[in-house]
Protein backbone atom coordinates (compact mmCIF):
# COMPACT_ATOMS: atom_id res chain seq x y z
CA UNK A 1 0.00 0.00 0.00
CA UNK A 2 1.65 3.29 -1.20
CA UNK A 3 -0.01 5.54 1.22
CA UNK A 4 -1.15 5.85 4.77
CA UNK A 5 -4.90 6.56 4.00
CA UNK A 6 -5.10 3.22 1.77
CA UNK A 7 -3.39 1.43 4.64
CA UNK A 8 -6.31 2.45 7.13
CA UNK A 9 -8.86 2.04 4.87
CA UNK A 10 -8.11 -1.73 3.68
CA UNK A 11 -6.66 -2.46 7.47
CA UNK A 12 -9.64 -1.37 9.03
CA UNK A 13 -12.35 -3.30 6.60
CA UNK A 14 -10.31 -6.61 7.26
CA UNK A 15 -10.96 -5.70 11.14
CA UNK A 16 -14.53 -5.75 10.30
CA UNK A 17 -14.96 -8.62 8.21
CA UNK A 18 -12.83 -10.42 10.52
CA UNK A 19 -14.79 -9.40 13.72
CA UNK A 20 -17.59 -10.66 11.67
CA UNK A 21 -16.34 -13.93 10.94
CA UNK A 22 -14.94 -14.69 14.34
CA UNK A 23 -18.56 -13.08 16.07
CA UNK A 24 -20.19 -15.83 14.08
CA UNK A 25 -17.96 -18.05 15.04
CA UNK A 26 -18.76 -17.10 18.57
CA UNK A 27 -22.47 -17.15 18.39
CA UNK A 28 -22.26 -20.59 16.87
CA UNK A 29 -20.42 -21.85 19.72
CA UNK A 30 -23.04 -20.43 22.08
CA UNK A 31 -25.56 -21.60 20.19
CA UNK A 32 -24.30 -25.48 19.99
CA UNK A 33 -23.48 -25.05 24.19
CA UNK A 34 -26.28 -23.08 25.32
CA UNK A 35 -29.54 -22.80 23.10
CA UNK A 36 -29.64 -26.16 21.05
CA UNK A 37 -30.26 -28.21 24.06
CA UNK A 38 -33.01 -25.55 25.19
CA UNK A 39 -34.31 -25.59 21.57
CA UNK A 40 -34.94 -29.21 21.85
CA UNK A 41 -36.26 -29.39 25.16
CA UNK A 42 -38.76 -26.66 23.90
CA UNK A 43 -39.97 -28.42 20.86
CA UNK A 44 -40.16 -31.80 22.38
CA UNK A 45 -42.56 -30.49 24.90
CA UNK A 46 -44.57 -29.00 21.94
CA UNK A 47 -44.17 -32.39 20.36
CA UNK A 48 -46.01 -34.04 23.76
CA UNK A 49 -48.83 -31.21 23.32
CA UNK A 50 -49.94 -31.78 19.85
CA UNK A 51 -49.82 -35.80 20.83
CA UNK A 52 -51.41 -35.50 24.22
CA UNK A 53 -53.92 -33.19 22.69
CA UNK A 54 -55.51 -35.65 20.02
CA UNK A 55 -54.99 -38.91 21.49
CA UNK A 56 -57.34 -37.24 24.54
CA UNK A 57 -59.45 -35.60 21.59
CA UNK A 58 -59.44 -38.41 18.26
CA UNK A 59 -63.05 -37.53 17.64
CA UNK A 60 -61.51 -35.07 15.69
CA UNK A 61 -59.75 -35.76 11.92
CA UNK A 62 -55.96 -36.63 11.87
CA UNK A 63 -55.60 -35.31 8.92
CA UNK A 64 -57.33 -31.88 9.89
CA UNK A 65 -55.32 -31.73 12.98
CA UNK A 66 -52.46 -32.30 11.35
CA UNK A 67 -52.90 -30.19 8.60
CA UNK A 68 -54.09 -26.87 11.19
CA UNK A 69 -50.86 -27.72 13.78
CA UNK A 70 -49.08 -27.09 10.67
CA UNK A 71 -50.41 -23.82 9.63
CA UNK A 72 -49.53 -22.70 13.00
CA UNK A 73 -45.69 -22.57 11.81
CA UNK A 74 -45.06 -25.90 12.46
CA UNK A 75 -43.26 -28.88 9.83
CA UNK A 76 -44.62 -32.26 10.66
CA UNK A 77 -43.92 -35.42 9.15
CA UNK A 78 -46.35 -38.51 10.19
CA UNK A 79 -45.71 -42.09 9.27
CA UNK A 80 -47.56 -45.36 10.16
CA UNK A 81 -46.10 -48.48 11.35
CA UNK A 82 -46.25 -49.86 7.48
CA UNK A 83 -43.82 -46.99 6.54
CA UNK A 84 -46.62 -44.50 4.95
CA UNK A 85 -45.82 -41.22 5.64
CA UNK A 86 -47.53 -37.83 5.36
CA UNK A 87 -46.18 -34.18 5.31
CA UNK A 88 -47.75 -30.99 6.41
CA UNK A 89 -46.46 -27.37 6.84
CA UNK A 90 -43.25 -26.42 4.68
CA UNK A 91 -41.03 -28.82 2.56
CA UNK A 92 -38.02 -30.36 4.61
CA UNK A 93 -34.81 -29.79 2.46
CA UNK A 94 -33.80 -33.35 3.01
CA UNK A 95 -36.25 -35.92 3.61
CA UNK A 96 -34.67 -38.84 4.25
CA UNK A 97 -34.50 -40.49 7.61
CA UNK A 98 -33.23 -43.55 8.86
CA UNK A 99 -35.64 -46.78 9.00
CA UNK A 100 -33.93 -47.55 12.29
CA UNK A 101 -34.64 -44.23 13.93
CA UNK A 102 -38.60 -44.37 12.74
CA UNK A 103 -38.72 -48.18 14.37
CA UNK A 104 -37.09 -46.84 17.96
CA UNK A 105 -39.90 -43.75 17.88
CA UNK A 106 -42.58 -46.09 16.88
CA UNK A 107 -41.46 -48.18 20.17
CA UNK A 108 -41.98 -45.57 22.20
CA UNK A 109 -38.51 -43.88 22.11
CA UNK A 110 -38.01 -40.09 22.20
CA UNK A 111 -35.73 -39.06 18.94
CA UNK A 112 -33.80 -36.11 19.47
CA UNK A 113 -32.90 -35.01 16.35
CA UNK A 114 -32.00 -31.73 17.53
CA UNK A 115 -29.96 -32.14 20.06
CA UNK A 116 -28.20 -34.78 17.84
CA UNK A 117 -27.62 -32.92 14.75
CA UNK A 118 -23.70 -33.09 13.98
CA UNK A 119 -21.99 -29.44 14.82
CA UNK A 120 -20.51 -27.19 12.81
CA UNK A 121 -18.69 -24.05 13.01
CA UNK A 122 -20.38 -22.24 9.98
CA UNK A 123 -23.59 -24.15 10.66
CA UNK A 124 -26.19 -22.95 13.01
CA UNK A 125 -28.31 -26.63 13.24
CA UNK A 126 -31.53 -25.02 14.38
CA UNK A 127 -31.94 -23.10 11.16
CA UNK A 128 -31.00 -26.34 9.03
CA UNK A 129 -34.16 -27.89 7.45
CA UNK A 130 -33.80 -31.34 7.42
CA UNK A 131 -35.71 -34.21 8.46
CA UNK A 132 -33.28 -35.77 10.87
CA UNK A 133 -33.39 -32.01 12.62
CA UNK A 134 -36.59 -32.84 14.00
CA UNK A 135 -37.94 -33.91 17.54
CA UNK A 136 -39.64 -37.50 16.88
CA UNK A 137 -42.48 -38.91 19.24
CA UNK A 138 -44.56 -42.00 19.10
CA UNK A 139 -48.67 -40.81 18.54
CA UNK A 140 -51.39 -43.68 19.32
CA UNK A 141 -54.30 -43.78 17.29
CA UNK A 142 -56.93 -45.93 17.24
CA UNK A 143 -55.03 -48.46 18.80
CA UNK A 144 -52.76 -47.59 15.61
CA UNK A 145 -49.21 -46.33 16.55
CA UNK A 146 -47.75 -43.53 14.24
CA UNK A 147 -44.07 -41.47 14.73
CA UNK A 148 -44.69 -37.86 14.49
CA UNK A 149 -42.08 -35.88 13.73
CA UNK A 150 -41.63 -31.96 14.58
CA UNK A 151 -39.41 -28.51 13.96
CA UNK A 152 -40.69 -25.35 13.75
CA UNK A 153 -41.31 -23.63 10.31
CA UNK A 154 -38.56 -21.16 10.44
CA UNK A 155 -39.28 -20.46 6.87
CA UNK A 156 -42.74 -19.17 7.96
CA UNK A 157 -41.94 -17.57 11.35
CA UNK A 158 -38.97 -15.87 10.30
CA UNK A 159 -39.06 -14.97 6.47
CA UNK A 160 -39.63 -11.63 6.31
CA UNK A 161 -37.57 -10.58 9.25
CA UNK A 162 -34.76 -12.87 7.84
CA UNK A 163 -35.13 -10.57 4.51
CA UNK A 164 -34.89 -7.47 6.51
CA UNK A 165 -32.01 -8.88 9.03
CA UNK A 166 -29.80 -9.69 5.78
CA UNK A 167 -30.86 -5.70 4.14
CA UNK A 168 -29.50 -4.69 7.66
CA UNK A 169 -26.67 -6.96 7.42
CA UNK A 170 -26.07 -5.43 4.13
CA UNK A 171 -26.40 -1.93 4.62
CA UNK A 172 -24.87 -1.81 7.94
CA UNK A 173 -21.75 -3.34 6.25
CA UNK A 174 -21.90 -0.90 3.07
CA UNK A 175 -22.27 2.49 5.53
CA UNK A 176 -19.93 1.18 7.88
CA UNK A 177 -16.89 0.84 5.12
CA UNK A 178 -18.27 4.35 3.41
CA UNK A 179 -17.59 5.91 6.72
CA UNK A 180 -14.41 4.01 7.14
CA UNK A 181 -13.38 5.63 4.19
CA UNK A 182 -14.59 9.46 5.25
CA UNK A 183 -13.22 9.18 8.55
CA UNK A 184 -10.03 7.45 6.99
CA UNK A 185 -9.63 10.85 5.30
CA UNK A 186 -10.56 12.88 7.61
CA UNK A 187 -7.62 11.60 9.59
CA UNK A 188 -5.32 11.29 6.62
CA UNK A 189 -5.74 14.82 5.41
CA UNK A 190 -3.53 17.17 8.24
CA UNK A 191 -0.57 14.76 7.31
CA UNK A 192 -0.68 15.31 3.69
CA UNK A 193 -0.67 18.79 4.97
CA UNK A 194 2.10 17.99 7.21
CA UNK A 195 4.14 16.42 4.21
CA UNK A 196 3.19 19.32 1.98
CA UNK A 197 4.64 21.66 5.22
CA UNK A 198 8.00 19.15 5.18
CA UNK A 199 8.24 19.63 1.56
CA UNK A 200 8.14 23.47 1.95
CA UNK A 201 11.19 23.81 4.85
CA UNK A 202 13.36 20.99 3.16
CA UNK A 203 13.17 24.18 0.27
CA UNK A 204 14.07 26.67 2.89
CA UNK A 205 10.92 28.26 3.08
CA UNK A 206 9.69 28.10 6.82
CA UNK A 207 6.16 30.50 6.34
CA UNK A 208 4.11 27.41 7.44
CA UNK A 209 0.66 27.65 7.64
CA UNK A 210 -1.44 25.01 9.17
CA UNK A 211 -4.65 25.90 10.11
CA UNK A 212 -5.85 22.96 12.06
CA UNK A 213 -7.84 22.91 15.51
CA UNK A 214 -7.59 19.36 16.27
CA UNK A 215 -6.99 18.38 19.74
CA UNK A 216 -5.75 15.14 19.52
CA UNK A 217 -2.22 13.70 18.92
CA UNK A 218 -2.27 14.91 15.41
CA UNK A 219 -3.68 18.59 16.23
CA UNK A 220 -0.63 18.33 18.91
CA UNK A 221 2.03 17.16 16.02
CA UNK A 222 0.82 20.53 14.08
CA UNK A 223 1.32 22.62 16.78
CA UNK A 224 4.90 20.70 17.73
CA UNK A 225 5.35 21.39 13.79
CA UNK A 226 4.19 24.97 13.29
CA UNK A 227 6.55 25.70 16.87
CA UNK A 228 9.52 23.77 14.95
CA UNK A 229 8.83 25.64 11.60
CA UNK A 230 9.50 28.83 13.93
CA UNK A 231 12.47 27.79 15.47
CA UNK A 232 14.25 26.77 12.42
CA UNK A 233 13.68 30.30 11.27
CA UNK A 234 15.04 31.84 14.21
CA UNK A 235 17.81 29.80 13.46
CA UNK A 236 18.33 30.07 10.36
CA UNK A 237 18.17 33.91 10.61
CA UNK A 238 20.70 33.52 13.71
CA UNK A 239 23.01 31.31 11.59
CA UNK A 240 22.60 34.33 8.79
CA UNK A 241 23.36 37.08 11.35
CA UNK A 242 26.17 34.92 12.90
CA UNK A 243 28.05 34.57 9.77
CA UNK A 244 27.78 38.02 8.84
CA UNK A 245 28.52 39.30 12.03
CA UNK A 246 31.83 36.42 12.15
CA UNK A 247 32.83 38.14 8.69
CA UNK A 248 32.60 41.86 10.11
CA UNK A 249 34.72 41.08 12.95
CA UNK A 250 37.42 39.08 10.88
CA UNK A 251 37.44 41.74 7.62
CA UNK A 252 38.23 44.98 10.19
CA UNK A 253 41.58 43.79 11.19
CA UNK A 254 42.50 42.46 8.28
CA UNK A 255 41.50 45.64 6.05
CA UNK A 256 43.80 47.42 9.04
CA UNK A 257 46.49 44.87 8.87
CA UNK A 258 46.68 45.23 5.15
CA UNK A 259 46.88 49.24 4.81
CA UNK A 260 49.23 49.58 7.71
CA UNK A 261 51.59 46.73 5.80
CA UNK A 262 51.41 48.42 2.83
CA UNK A 263 51.89 52.03 4.72
CA UNK A 264 55.27 49.77 6.31
CA UNK A 265 56.55 49.45 2.49
CA UNK A 266 57.18 53.09 2.55
CA UNK A 267 61.16 53.74 2.87
CA UNK A 268 60.32 57.23 4.04
CA UNK A 269 57.97 56.49 7.22
CA UNK A 270 59.63 57.95 10.41
CA UNK A 271 60.81 55.29 12.05
CA UNK A 272 57.95 56.12 15.60
CA UNK A 273 55.28 56.08 12.93
CA UNK A 274 56.42 52.82 11.92
CA UNK A 275 56.28 51.73 15.61
CA UNK A 276 53.51 52.78 16.37
CA UNK A 277 51.76 51.32 12.79
CA UNK A 278 53.79 48.01 14.13
CA UNK A 279 51.65 48.07 17.00
CA UNK A 280 48.18 48.43 15.46
CA UNK A 281 48.87 45.57 13.98
CA UNK A 282 50.33 43.49 17.02
CA UNK A 283 46.71 44.35 18.45
CA UNK A 284 44.58 43.38 15.95
CA UNK A 285 45.96 40.22 15.27
CA UNK A 286 45.52 39.47 19.21
CA UNK A 287 42.32 40.44 18.49
CA UNK A 288 41.74 38.13 15.66
CA UNK A 289 43.34 35.66 17.92
CA UNK A 290 41.14 35.71 20.38
CA UNK A 291 38.07 36.25 18.32
CA UNK A 292 38.99 32.50 16.96
CA UNK A 293 39.98 31.15 20.48
CA UNK A 294 35.94 32.28 21.35
CA UNK A 295 34.47 31.07 18.16
CA UNK A 296 36.12 27.51 18.57
CA UNK A 297 34.79 27.86 22.59
CA UNK A 298 31.22 28.30 21.53
CA UNK A 299 31.53 25.57 18.97
CA UNK A 300 32.77 22.79 21.24
CA UNK A 301 30.24 24.44 24.20
CA UNK A 302 27.34 24.27 21.44
CA UNK A 303 27.99 20.43 20.94
CA UNK A 304 28.60 19.71 23.48
CA UNK A 305 31.98 18.14 22.89
CA UNK A 306 33.30 19.92 25.44
CA UNK A 307 33.19 17.24 28.71
CA UNK A 308 32.65 18.75 31.75
CA UNK A 309 35.27 17.89 34.17
CA UNK A 310 33.89 18.28 37.91
CA UNK A 311 35.78 18.61 40.82
CA UNK A 312 35.74 20.00 44.19
CA UNK A 313 36.93 23.78 44.87
CA UNK A 314 36.65 27.01 46.42
CA UNK A 315 35.03 29.68 44.84
CA UNK A 316 35.63 32.08 46.78
CA UNK A 317 39.53 31.29 46.00
CA UNK A 318 39.49 30.95 42.03
CA UNK A 319 37.72 34.34 42.11
CA UNK A 320 40.31 36.14 44.22
CA UNK A 321 43.36 34.25 41.56
CA UNK A 322 41.03 35.76 38.74
CA UNK A 323 41.16 39.15 40.65
CA UNK A 324 44.82 39.06 41.30
CA UNK A 325 45.71 38.45 37.96
CA UNK A 326 43.80 41.06 36.05
CA UNK A 327 45.47 43.61 38.81
CA UNK A 328 47.27 45.43 36.46
CA UNK A 329 43.96 46.86 34.41
CA UNK A 330 41.68 47.53 37.29
CA UNK A 331 44.86 49.59 38.83
CA UNK A 332 45.82 51.32 35.91
CA UNK A 333 42.38 52.78 36.69
CA UNK A 334 42.07 53.30 39.54
CA UNK A 335 39.41 50.95 40.39
CA UNK A 336 38.63 50.26 43.92
CA UNK A 337 37.69 46.79 44.55
CA UNK A 338 35.87 45.68 47.62
CA UNK A 339 35.15 41.93 48.02
CA UNK A 340 32.84 39.93 49.92
CA UNK A 341 34.24 36.07 49.10
CA UNK A 342 33.43 33.82 52.18
CA UNK A 343 35.04 30.37 51.76
CA UNK A 344 32.74 28.53 49.71
CA UNK A 345 33.32 25.00 47.77
CA UNK A 346 30.73 23.92 45.07
CA UNK A 347 31.56 20.35 42.52
CA UNK A 348 31.59 22.52 39.26
CA UNK A 349 34.23 22.76 35.65
CA UNK A 350 37.24 24.85 37.86
CA UNK A 351 38.40 26.10 34.25
CA UNK A 352 35.50 27.07 32.52
CA UNK A 353 34.14 28.92 35.79
CA UNK A 354 37.43 30.27 35.66
CA UNK A 355 36.39 31.94 32.23
CA UNK A 356 33.37 33.12 33.44
CA UNK A 357 34.50 35.04 36.58
CA UNK A 358 37.12 36.72 33.81
CA UNK A 359 34.89 37.42 31.30
CA UNK A 360 32.66 39.19 33.87
CA UNK A 361 35.38 41.46 35.37
CA UNK A 362 37.23 41.97 32.18
CA UNK A 363 33.63 43.66 31.40
CA UNK A 364 33.03 45.44 34.73
CA UNK A 365 36.90 46.54 34.12
CA UNK A 366 36.37 48.36 30.60
CA UNK A 367 33.36 49.76 31.02
CA UNK A 368 33.56 51.73 34.54
CA UNK A 369 34.90 54.92 34.75
CA UNK A 370 38.93 56.00 35.96
CA UNK A 371 38.12 55.48 39.87
CA UNK A 372 35.45 53.28 40.16
CA UNK A 373 34.31 50.97 42.15
CA UNK A 374 33.71 46.99 41.55
CA UNK A 375 31.91 45.06 44.45
CA UNK A 376 31.72 41.21 44.29
CA UNK A 377 29.84 39.25 46.74
CA UNK A 378 29.38 35.58 47.44
CA UNK A 379 26.82 33.97 49.00
CA UNK A 380 24.95 30.97 49.99
CA UNK A 381 21.50 30.06 49.70
CA UNK A 382 20.25 26.79 50.82
CA UNK A 383 21.64 24.27 48.05
CA UNK A 384 22.62 27.07 45.83
CA UNK A 385 25.90 29.87 45.56
CA UNK A 386 25.37 32.98 44.59
CA UNK A 387 27.54 35.61 42.86
CA UNK A 388 27.02 39.11 42.52
CA UNK A 389 29.91 41.30 39.95
CA UNK A 390 28.08 44.86 40.59
CA UNK A 391 30.35 47.95 38.67
CA UNK A 392 29.56 51.89 38.69
CA UNK A 393 30.30 52.03 35.17
CA UNK A 394 28.13 53.36 31.71
CA UNK A 395 25.19 50.64 32.77
CA UNK A 396 23.30 49.34 29.94
CA UNK A 397 20.68 50.57 28.22
CA UNK A 398 16.91 48.69 28.58
CA UNK A 399 16.05 47.76 25.55
CA UNK A 400 20.06 46.32 25.42
CA UNK A 401 19.11 44.16 28.28
CA UNK A 402 17.43 41.60 26.64
CA UNK A 403 19.92 40.80 23.71
CA UNK A 404 23.70 40.91 25.70
CA UNK A 405 24.04 37.25 25.96
CA UNK A 406 23.54 37.06 22.08
CA UNK A 407 26.23 36.25 19.86
CA UNK A 408 28.32 39.58 18.46
CA UNK A 409 25.36 41.78 20.20
CA UNK A 410 26.74 45.40 21.74
CA UNK A 411 25.43 47.66 23.22
CA UNK A 412 27.62 50.43 22.78
CA UNK A 413 27.11 50.31 18.86
CA UNK A 414 28.68 53.89 18.44
CA UNK A 415 32.01 52.54 20.63
CA UNK A 416 34.83 51.85 17.59
CA UNK A 417 35.92 48.25 17.94
CA UNK A 418 39.37 48.54 18.20
CA UNK A 419 38.86 51.23 20.66
CA UNK A 420 36.25 48.22 23.15
CA UNK A 421 38.12 45.32 21.97
CA UNK A 422 35.40 42.99 22.09
CA UNK A 423 34.01 40.30 19.63
CA UNK A 424 30.72 40.49 21.43
CA UNK A 425 31.11 36.95 22.51
CA UNK A 426 32.32 36.62 25.96
CA UNK A 427 28.80 36.86 27.49
CA UNK A 428 27.13 34.62 25.43
CA UNK A 429 30.08 32.13 26.26
CA UNK A 430 29.49 32.56 30.38
CA UNK A 431 25.74 32.03 29.54
CA UNK A 432 26.23 28.61 27.93
CA UNK A 433 28.94 27.64 30.08
CA UNK A 434 26.62 28.39 33.75
CA UNK A 435 23.25 26.58 31.60
CA UNK A 436 25.84 23.81 31.40
CA UNK A 437 26.18 23.79 35.19
CA UNK A 438 22.55 23.69 35.15
CA UNK A 439 22.66 27.30 37.28
CA UNK A 440 21.31 30.64 35.82
CA UNK A 441 22.58 34.20 34.83
CA UNK A 442 20.66 37.29 35.25
CA UNK A 443 21.79 41.64 34.75
CA UNK A 444 20.15 44.53 36.24
CA UNK A 445 21.44 47.56 35.00
CA UNK A 446 21.14 51.40 35.23
CA UNK A 447 22.82 54.13 32.26
CA UNK A 448 25.11 56.21 33.92
CA UNK A 449 25.12 54.20 37.55
CA UNK A 450 26.19 50.55 36.83
CA UNK A 451 25.47 47.31 36.03
CA UNK A 452 25.18 44.20 38.06
CA UNK A 453 25.39 40.03 36.36
CA UNK A 454 24.05 37.59 39.06
CA UNK A 455 25.26 34.00 38.86
CA UNK A 456 23.40 31.24 40.74
CA UNK A 457 24.88 27.88 40.61
CA UNK A 458 24.27 24.61 42.20
CA UNK A 459 26.70 23.98 45.00
CA UNK A 460 26.81 19.97 44.19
Amino acid sequence: MKTLYLRIVFTTIFVMILSGILAFILANFYYQSKLKPYNDSKVTHLAKDIVTFYEQNQEISLNDYLENASNLGYQLYVVDQDGNGSFYGGEFRKKELDSEIIQNVLNGHLYHGILDFPSSAFITGFFDNVLTNTIGMRMTVDDKDYALFVRPNLDMQFGEMRIFFSVLLILSLLLSILFVIVSTRYIVKPIIKLTDATKRISTGKYDIQLDMKRRDEIGKLADHFREMAKNLEQLESMRQEFVSNVSHEIQAPLTSIQGFSQTLQSDTLPEEQRKHYLAIIEAETKRMSQLSKQLLTLASLDKEEHLIKKSTFDVAEQIKQVIFMSEWSWQEKELAIDLSLPTTFIYADQHLLHQVWTNLLTNSIKFTSIGGTISIRLTEIENDCIVEVKDTGIGIAQNDLANIFNRFYKADKARIRSEAGSSGLGLAITKKIVELHEGKISVASQMGKGTTFRIQLPRM
